[in-house]
């Protein structure tokens, strides 16, 4: 009985040995940390007389009525940020982001954020907000829109630098800090981003014409392809097209053209015989006509080149005739100047001596002087003789030829006779210019010419009874009979070729006449 007692009595006083334990014993969670005040304690890290104990991650005994127990949330945190602000150029934005924060692990932050947070832990959120968003608008005071969009890691930094102070004291720690958008009221970061979309856009519309164009330049070559292969195709069903009708007509055709090669043959073999036949009278002709008419042709011409030939022989003895005869004047008129020279020395040489011998000589340089001019007298003569008789036979011979020397020996004088027809013009009227005067004088000097007719005239009258049957003289030259008396020449003054001397039409300038 009494052992009952006492085994109830021990299992009451474990049982209530075990409650107070459990009363008296807290265990921290990973995610809190227990704060327990009421009694002087010492934490490492912590200045001395702090009046509460930490405890992270294990338990610990706490007497209840003396000692009391609250728990400060270690998780994660997060809060909004929606931030109007203005940047340094004064435009205004409106930043949205997030703030991720947690109390920190170590002491000194879990006792900052006790003092500060323990009985307001939701008020946690706002606090960290209105920090965050005094910073953040500072820090966009001191940038430009460009700088914030180019550049968010800087922003990001430059905040968490500008908070981490602040936070220290409030015993958190900021995990994350994001910032998601920069909201534009006035559009100033939409016309920024204008010119760099309308390249885009500019250069997405060139390659969608580029790859428009490689599309065209494929799908046309794809055609050109299909066009080849059509037409390669056509043409080859119209070469087999071709070749069997060309089967089938040389088959319909067969008879046909084995008629015409045979009535060909026949063609050949009658062209033949005509070519045989042609070609025998052709030797017929060559024989019988074209042989003897060559043979006469060269009889005719063999004998008119023969006589071609005397006629030939006799002008040139003809001719040498006459320049032996001419040679041989020359040489006597050339005997007769050396004479006259000679003797004309020679009454040098008789004067000299005359005059070296004065007196005694005088005789006998008369009589030398009389007999040589006696003998230049009757050298001259013979010589006047000679050139006489030589001038007879070639005039007799070529009167032409004598009158025409003559005429050309006193050219000067008819000339100037011409010419002299003028000088008692005293006004003179051309109506075609130098034509006119060039054409007057040719006409004036185109009157030795008629002088070349009379003389020819005078010649023939010389031998008048000596003309022959025909009109001609016995020496070949034309009768007096034979030579129709010349027209006269006027040479108007006036440049005309009318030949009257009145003063009729043909003197249209009405100038006097010479």
């Amino acid at each position: 009985m009494v052992v009952g007692v006492v085994a109830g009595a021990a299992v009451l006083a474990l049982i209530f040995v075990v409650v107070v334990f459990k009363l008296m014993w807290r265990v921290a969670e990973p995610n809190e940390a227990l704060i327990i005040s009421g009694s002087k304690h010492r934490t490492e890290g912590l200045e001395e007389g702090m009046g509460f104990r930490i405890v992270t991650g294990r338990g610990t005994l706490v007497l209840p009525g003396v000692q009391a127990v609250r728990k400060l949330s270690l998780d994660l945190n997060e809060t909004e940020l929606s931030v109007e602000c203005v940047t340094h150029q004064g435009i205004p934005l409106k930043v949205r982001g997030v703030v991720i924060f947690k109390v920190g692990d170590d002491f000194v932050s879990i006792a900052n954020a006790g003092r500060r947070f323990l009985d307001q832990q939701k008020l946690m959120a706002e606090r960290v907000h209105n920090v965050f968003a005094g910073h953040l608008r500072s820090i966009v005071g001191g940038l430009t829109v460009e700088d914030m969009i180019r550049d968010r890691d800087k922003l990001t930094g430059q905040t968490r630098a500008a908070c981490g102070t602040e936070m220290e004291k409030l015993g958190l720690i900021v995990d994350s800090l994001q910032i998601h958008e920069i909201e534009d009221p006035t559009g100033y970061i939409k016309n920024l981003a204008m010119p760099h979309a309308a390249a885009v856009q500019r250069d997405a519309r060139i390659a969608q014409a580029e790859a428009n164009r490689l599309a065209t330049e494929a799908e046309q070559q794809a055609a050109a392809r299909m066009s080849e292969a059509t037409r390669d195709s056509e043409i080859l069903q119209a070469g087999y097209q071709a070749e069997r009708d060309k089967a089938s007509a040389k088959a319909r055709q067969a008879g046909p053209l084995a008629d015409a090669g045979a009535r060909q043959e026949v063609v050949v073999q009658e062209t033949r015989v005509a070519e045989l036949e042609a070609h025998r009278r052709e030797q017929q002709l060559q024989a019988d006509v074209r042989k003897p008419a060559d043979a006469k042709a060269y009889e005719k011409r063999t004998l008119a080149e023969a006589e071609r030939d005397v006629r030939i022989s006799a002008a040139q003895a003809k001719a040498r005739e006459t320049e032996l005869a001419a040679a041989a004047e020359a040489t006597r008129v050339k005997t007769a100047a050396g004479a006259e020279a000679e003797a004309t020395k020679a009454r040098g040489a008789a004067a000299a001596t005359a005059t070296r011998a004065t007196g005694e000589a005088e005789a006998a340089a008369r009589q030398a002087r009389g007999l040589a001019v006696a003998e230049s007298t009757r050298a001259k003569g013979l010589a006047e003789a000679e050139a006489i008789k030589a001038r007879a036979a070639a005039l007799a011979e070529n009167p032409d030829a004598v009158v025409a020397q003559q005429l050309a020996e006193k050219w000067p004088e008819i000339v100037e006779a011409g010419a002299g027809a003028f000088g008692n013009v005293e006004h003179m009227v051309l109506l075609n210019g130098a034509d006119g005067m060039s054409d007057m004088f040719a006409k004036a000097l185109t009157m030795g010419g008629t002088g070349l007719g009379l003389a020819r005239q005078l010649l023939a009258s010389m031998n008048t009874n000596g003309a022959g049957p025909n009109g001609t003289a016995a020496n070949g030259s034309p009768a007096v009979g034979s030579v129709p008396a010349p027209r006269p020449v006027h040479v108007p003054v006036d440049g005309s070729d009318d030949d009257r001397s009145d003063g009729g039409p043909g003197n249209r300038g009405g100038g006097k006449k010479g």
